[in-house]
């Protein structure tokens, strides 16, 4: 707290140097003389009553004497007091002035040291956070490591050899199995050439493929390789190459990799030889059956031609569609695999139903009669129509049923029942029922099963192979027709069989002329030969008889007027191929018809490739496939009649051809309406996909990526009968491309494709 007293010393300081040291000490001085004066004035009056002079003179001599020594005094106190009290002032100002700076760099040090211990704590942070991401990092190197070391010893203890090489063609990585097939190491191998390391034509270098050749292909390639090892062990590998590219399309690589598949080869080789051998064995035994049976088709047709009554002719007429059946399965025996792929073949024909129902019932009658069992027919419509079907496989299978009903009857009698429902689309509908001894509830889900035999001790002693009823079903389901069982144990059992048909009118036949032939028959079977010779006599043809091929050959060389050789393709000394290579390879013969006699044509066209003939027909001689078969090669009428059918089968619709229908109608009649909408689905999924890569193709100017992928659709199409498709995919693929306007093409393309898949669905579901 500041005192009194300072205000007056630094107001008389102030006054001192305001009027200056002399004035104020003569201001001072007379001051002093004046009050010493007065008071010595004043001392004599109180003393004295009166002035006492000399003490007044004394007092004013005293002043002017002492009175400059007490005001130079005391001007210098008050002066230095000031001073000093200037120096405290500004000594207390320059230190508050310093205490208030001191206070802000205190303040500011304070700051730096909380911003420096936040910065200390973040670069702490900052290390510990790096120190986990070195450590991270660390870790996961550690474990790049470890992983690409797992990898590398899976990839080299791989059964399976992989290589790769860069866009140049060099090897650039390959694991141990790669180095063994190729006897070289890794070292060797990685930055060279195949061609700098392995000769063209060493056994390395049929696993290797040029890499321009794969880049081409764009996609992954998979070879069967044949590799010999320098032992001579033999070794089939799987060899898959994969291109690789980036995403401007440019080829950055190729994966190599190779499986053993010795064992899967051998394996297939094996099953090759053993279905050889069983196609060997049920040819061969097919050909000595059909001996007798040639001999039952030729004297029944030949006793049809005779005097019967109606009965007797019923009965010769029931034997004889016997026989064809029973040829017609034997071509099932020959090619049985065709059951296991349930690829068995339907041929349409149009057939009296009346007449049809005739010969079953027969066939029923003389086998109920055998055993002693009733036969009922009943017949619950009209059934004086024609139909479309395959009557052989219809037969097969209603003779399977009804030789089951009886063989399972030991008392009682057979049913068979028929109805036609003529509405559109038509339905046939069989139902055989018998009094035997049933089925059991469990084994009935398994009744259609191939081999499969009921195992409830009743059956035991019934001979049978377990085909027949798997058989049937294949059969009835590949004329997209059904097949159902019902049947109580110690009552029997009931079959009930649809089948979709068509109804249509009676064919009209049409007789084609033939011209008289001289006709080679080259046949080593005397009752096949009979018959076939009475066949062709009766048409008014010459035949010459060969039993041997030794026999054919001379007669070839020596006769000079053959029109055809009709050519058996198993004779004892020497196959017909052979024949028929002799024939084609002579001058004056090599343009000479040969139609091919076979149990199996299917196996004899495979064994004729390459030799042209002239047609097949299988064994026993169908006569109404001989005599199109002759009209075709020897009457112009008749092929121009067959050009005409065809053409009216092609133009009976004034509609625009976007559908093959006959293909379609083909597919459904065989496969079934399921299994063709099955295929129009895939189609729908698949062609998006197809214009995508079409667009994608337009738009780089990628003329083979178009044509490809327009080759894919085209036989797409073809397959499920889309006729505009295929026409237009088919022009895409041959035509040079015009970039102009392309794409626009394409966009068009797939609305029309939309559009006719629709009308394909349409037209399977109104079939």
């Amino acid at each position: 707290m500041q005192s009194p007293v300072h205000p007056q010393i630094r107001a008389l300081s102030h006054w001192i140097r305001k009027w200056g040291k002399l004035r104020s000490a003569i201001s001072c001085l007379f001051i002093i003389c004046c009050f010493a004066v007065v008071v010595s004035i004043a001392a004599g009056i109180v003393s004295n009553n009166q002035i006492d002079w000399p003490l007044v003179k004394g007092s004013l001599l005293f002043a002017v004497v002492l009175g400059p020594i007490f005001i130079a005094f005391i001007f210098y106190l008050v002066l230095h007091l000031d001073a000093a009290l200037s120096y405290l002032e500004d000594s207390a100002h320059q230190e508050r002035l310093l205490n208030e700076s001191m206070q802000d760099n205190i303040r500011q040090l304070n700051f730096e040291i909380e911003e420096r211990k936040k910065a200390f704590q973040a670069k702490r942070r900052a290390i510990d956070e790096l120190r986990r991401e070195i450590a991270e990092r660390k870790r996961a190197q550690t474990e790049l490591d470890e992983q690409a070391l797992l990898i590398r010893s899976m990839v080299d203890s791989s059964p399976d050899l992989f290589y790769y090489r860069d866009e140049t063609g060099r090897f650039a990585s390959c694991n141990k199995m790669f180095e063994m097939i190729m006897g070289k190491t890794a070292s060797e191998l990685i930055g060279r050439f195949p061609a700098e390391i392995f000769a063209s034509d060493s056994a390395q270098s049929a696993i290797l493929t040029e890499q321009k050749d794969v880049s081409k292909l764009r996609t992954e390639l998979i070879l069967d390789v044949e590799f010999r090892k320098d032992n001579g062990q033999l070794l089939w590998l799987e060899v898959r190459k994969v291109p690789f590219y980036d995403k401007q399309g440019r080829y950055i690589g190729l994966l190599g990799f190779g499986r053993d598949i010795t064992s899967r080869k051998l394996a297939e080789q094996a099953l090759e030889k053993a279905y050889q051998d069983k196609g060997k064995f049920i040819a061969t035994l097919s050909h000595e059956l059909r001996t007798p049976l040639n001999g039952i088709v030729g004297l029944t047709r030949r006793l049809l031609q005779s005097e019967l009554d109606q009965q007797q002719h019923a009965w010769a007429n029931t034997i004889f569609s016997s026989a064809e059946t029973l040829g017609n399965i034997f071509n099932d025996i020959i090619d049985l695999d065709k059951i296991d792929r349930q690829d068995l073949d339907i041929v349409h024909q149009t057939i009296s139903f009346s007449q049809f129902v005739s010969d079953i019932a027969n066939f029923a009658e003389l086998l109920c009669q055998q055993k002693g069992l009733a036969f009922n027919l009943e017949i619950k419509s009209n059934i004086d129509y024609y139909l479309i079907l395959d009557p052989t496989r219809l037969r097969q299978v209603l003779w399977n049923l009804i030789n089951n009903a009886v063989k399972f009857t030991a008392k009682g009698s057979i049913s068979l029942s028929c109805d036609l429902d003529t509405n559109t689309p038509a339905d046939l509908k069989f139902t055989i029922t018998d009094t035997g001894i049933g089925i059991e509830p469990e084994e009935q889900s398994r009744i259609f099963d191939m081999y499969y035999k009921a195992q409830d001790g009743r059956r035991m002693s019934i001979v049978g192979s377990g085909i027949g009823l798997s058989v049937s079903k294949a059969l009835v389901e590949a004329m997209s027709g059904s097949i159902e069982l019902t049947s109580t144990v110690g009552e029997g059992s009931c079959f009930n069989l649809q089948i979709p048909t068509t109804i249509t009118t009676k064919p009209q036949e049409t007789v084609v002329s033939c011209p008289e032939l001289t006709i080679l028959l080259i046949e080593d079977v005397p009752l096949n030969a009979d018959i076939a010779i009475a066949l062709l006599e009766q048409r008014g043809h010459e035949v010459l008889h060969a039993e041997t091929g030794e026999d054919a050959l001379a007669l070839l060389e020596t006769e000079d007027d053959l029109d055809l050789v009709l050519l058996d393709m198993q004779l004892p000394d020497m196959c017909g191929a052979d024949i028929a290579k002799f024939i084609r390879s002579e001058a004056h013969l090599k343009n000479l018809p040969i139609i091919v006699l076979s149990a199996n044509v299917r196996k004899a066209e495979q064994q004729l490739a390459g030799i042209k003939i002239d047609g097949a027909l299988a064994k026993p001689l169908n006569t109404s496939k001989l005599d199109n078969k002759l009209a075709q090669l020897f009457s112009p009428s008749a092929v121009k009649f067959s050009q005409k059918k065809t053409e009216q089968i092609q133009n009976k619709s004034n509609e625009p051809q976007i559908l093959n229908k006959h293909i379609i109608a083909d597919y459904i009649n065989s496969l079934g309406k399921d299994s063709v909408k099955r295929s129009a689905l895939l189609f729908n999924q698949l062609y998006p996909g197809y214009m995508n890569k079409m667009l994608e193709a337009a738009v780089q100017h990628q003329a083979d990526e178009l044509k490809e992928v327009a080759h894919k659709l085209k036989g797409a199409a073809a397959t499920i009968g889309l006729n505009w498709v295929q026409q237009q995919a088919a022009r895409l693929e041959k035509e040079a491309v015009n970039w102009q306007g392309i794409e626009r093409q394409i966009a068009d393309f797939q609305q029309k494709i939309e559009q006719h898949v629709a009308a394909l669905e349409a037209y399977i579901e109104q079939y």
